[in-house]
């Protein structure tokens, strides 16, 4: 089953977690470092990746397998 990777905020840093776990994998100073070690692993799954802000919010996704919803074109 692939899972979606998350790059999510962790105290003052921020985390790389696979979706459906309740700790990240990894814990970096910057969000640049995690989304960079998050987006190895998405391509790694073919799965998505999912950035939140600060606020934990999702504020963009990128997709690195098959889109399920590709856009029209």
């Amino acid at each position: 089953m692939v899972k979606n990777i998350h790059v999510v905020p962790v105290d003052d840093k921020w985390g790389v977690k696979a979706e459906g776990e309740s700790e990240p994998s990894q814990v970096v100073e910057t969000q640049e470092e995690a989304f960079e070690i998050g987006r190895e692993l998405a391509k790694q799954e073919r799965s998505e990746l999912l950035i939140h802000g600060e606020d934990g919010q999702i504020r963009e996704r990128n997709t690195y397998g098959k889109d399920p919803y590709p856009p029209r074109g």
